[in-house]
């Protein structure tokens, strides 16, 4: 069956009740292609929220914790309660947005689909507005970092959801720092539409060469334990000994036969980590969907998959760029309130205008993979200092911020005083400027102002 009737097929079904192929898994994939004037921006950023008087992060109960937080925020701003096993673990609203917990009680917004960054800012000023009001009767602050910049692995409290406790195992046979992802790390990232396979594709690829840049110009977390860890985004770093199944610049994504079916064959080899049924997370640890597909998966022998089992795997690669039915750009460590707006400015600007995409992939058009590769490496450590083809890093990123303000520019999506979008790329352009990550300037407070001690931060740097 060719993938566009396929794509009918599921399109005129819904969600097909059993999938019996990898052209039905490629064709949820491809369902995701939409028109340009449907594309849309979804935003979500995480947060670490801790008690003011001690620093400590928060556990899921009590007086002061997570669940006091979620709580209020649904009392107070009518946020939809959702619940596992008769504990309450996100919050939706009206709009297609949802609050939800992290494996270490990072709180993350999962932004709704909207059409421009005017939206996006509004929708991140109003959820920390509100965050703000629940957590200050509390005594609970939170901020914006890519590491927790002082706690230990042991400290952090994890959250009661049982798809963490099955990641949390496997995380320690595969690697020695996946556990620090799940409880210890805070992202940005912004989810991006396409309208064809061959949109997909080359947005894919320019993304995903050009995600360390990003990366540098987020760069947000120099500690770990209280004390600098050696690198400009530890976070970045984190993610280099997590998952080698699961993580990483997906090679194949360059080769010449990108597309829906080769990301899908992709995914048929990572392995999964659970099965959701009747609601119970059923452990499948380490075993293959390509043999759930068979029927043949022994944590559920004799059945076959459903799209909802797919969507489910499908958020357990982690890769710097993920596609679903849009394409999440992975690359930002956590940080301020502005930065939270400027990051959709950014590929905004540079996905979604046809030009700037072009010029944005001719950047990268020459790299190799292994340039791609000790890029990735070297950007954690380096930063805007990190070279490639002999450009550095910064240079690069000038170059892109100038292209992303052109596509804003062109886009006209315009606030009620006519302004367009570029104004959320100023704290970007601040950076690659001055050629200081936001990582570099922590740490020179740390050893001035701050006189060795990260606790300022929690101060100065809190929502």
């Amino acid at each position: 069956m060719k993938l566009k009737s396929v794509v009918n097929k599921l399109a005129s079904s819904g969600k097909l009740v059993t999938v019996e192929s990898a052209e039905e898994l490629a064709a949820y994939l491809a369902s995701g292609c939409k028109p340009v004037d449907q594309w849309r921006l979804g935003t979500e950023h995480e947060k670490f929220g801790y008690t003011m008087d001690d620093l400590r992060p928060l556990p899921y109960s009590g007086k002061r914790s997570i669940l006091a937080i979620l709580t209020g925020m649904a009392e107070q701003f009518g946020w939809q309660s959702v619940q596992e096993n008769g504990l309450l673990i996100a919050l939706l609203d009206d709009a297609g947005a949802s609050i939800t917990l992290e494996p270490g009680g990072q709180l993350e917004l999962s932004g709704a689909l909207l059409d421009s960054i005017h939206e996006t800012c509004t929708e991140v000023n109003t959820h920390l507005r509100q965050v703000k009001a629940v957590s200050d009767t509390l005594g609970i602050a939170f901020v914006g970092m890519g590491f927790h910049p002082k706690w230990q692995r042991e400290d952090m409290q994890w959250m009661p959801k049982a798809r963490y406790r099955i990641m949390r195992d496997y995380m320690s046979k595969v690697g020695t720092l996946g556990q620090d992802m799940m409880s210890r790390t805070c992202t940005v990232q912004v989810n991006m539409d396409f309208s064809s396979e061959a949109d997909m594709v080359q947005k894919f690829r320019t993304s995903l060469a050009l995600q360390p840049i990003a990366t540098a110009l987020f760069a947000n977390s120099p500690f770990t334990n209280g004390r600098p860890n050696g690198f400009l985004s530890y976070r970045s770093h984190v993610w280099e000994d997590t998952d080698p199944d699961r993580t990483g610049m997906l090679p194949f994504v360059f080769d010449g036969d990108m597309g829906f079916e080769k990301y899908t064959d992709y995914m048929l080899d990572v392995p999964m980590y659970f099965v959701y049924r009747d609601g119970e997370y059923l452990d499948a640890s380490g075993q293959s969907f390509r043999n759930f597909l068979a029927g043949k998966l022994p944590a559920l022998p004799g059945e076959l998959p459903t799209i909802t089992d797919w969507e489910n795997h499908l958020t357990t690669a982690f890769p710097e760029v993920r596609l679903k039915r849009y394409l999440e750009m992975r690359g930002a460590d956590g940080g301020p309130w502005a930065r939270l707006c400027a990051l959709p400015a950014l590929w905004a600007g540079l996905l979604y205008h046809q030009p700037s995409l072009d010029a944005a992939w001719d950047i990268t058009r020459d790299w190799s993979m292994e340039e791609r590769l000790k890029l990735r490496a070297d950007v954690p450590r380096q930063g805007l200092q990190a070279k490639i083809h002999k450009r550095s890093v910064q240079s690069i990123a000038l170059e892109l911020i100038d292209l992303a303000a052109i596509g804003l520019a062109a886009r006209r999506r315009l606030n009620s005083a006519g302004e367009n979008e570029t104004g959320f790329l100023s704290p970007l352009r601040n950076v690659a400027e001055g050629g200081v990550t936001p990582a570099e300037r922590k740490l020179a407070l740390f050893h001035g102002d701050w006189q060795g001690s990260v606790d300022p931060l929690f101060t100065e740097c809190a929502y």
